[in-house]
């Protein structure tokens, strides 16, 4: 009976301690966020010098990549919509599209709508597929934008699933990318 009562105690001081570290885990994560949208700002952009308008005869359009742009945008405003169920289906046909035409760029940006329409779905495992496949498409084409992003929403993906050690790695990865950008 008192052993009983014991382990009941410590694992209550446990699951509260484990709560308080995820809840610090994600005030870290937020103020990160926050910190990287203000360094991603760039006041020396410049743009480019107006010139001659350019004939709609003139510019040569593939129908299936802009298919593949119209599918992406409707993704990402079912996304800003809050409807990640809708978001779901638009992504998945880019990703699809995309791995035709062997574009990792827009690849890249479909696996990234995908794991954010999951996240959002509450599917965090399934998520964390999607922005691991960002991971690998970076890695193989050398080309690293989105990385960062990538590291951090499988981080909270772990979090969610109570994972903290994975979370914890990930988040690692994440702090130090941004420090490095």
């Amino acid at each position: 009976m008192v052993g009983a009562t014991v382990g009941g105690l410590l694992a209550r001081q446990r699951r509260g301690e484990l709560t308080r570290l995820n809840d610090q885990l994600r005030q870290i994560n937020a103020a990160l966020r926050r910190q990287a949208k203000i360094e991603s700002y760039a006041p020396t952009l410049s743009y480019a010098p107006v010139g001659s308008k350019i004939q709609e005869s003139d510019v040569i359009v593939d129908p299936q990549k802009e298919r593949l742009i119209a599918y992406l945008r409707s993704g990402k405003n079912h996304l800003r919509n809050q409807a990640p169920d809708k978001a779901f289906p638009e992504f998945k046909a880019a990703l699809d599209l995309a791995q035709s035409l062997s574009d990792h760029v827009e690849e890249k940006k479909a696996a990234r709508g995908l794991g954010a329409s999951l996240q959002r779905q509450g599917k965090y495992k399934e998520a964390i597929k999607y922005h691991s496949m960002v991971l690998n498409i970076s890695k193989m084409t050398g080309e690293d934008s989105g990385v960062t992003e990538a590291y951090g929403a499988i981080a909270d993906c772990y979090t969610e699933l109570g994972e903290l050690e994975k979370a914890g790695e990930f988040y690692d990865k994440y702090i130090a990318r941004l420090q490095n950008d």
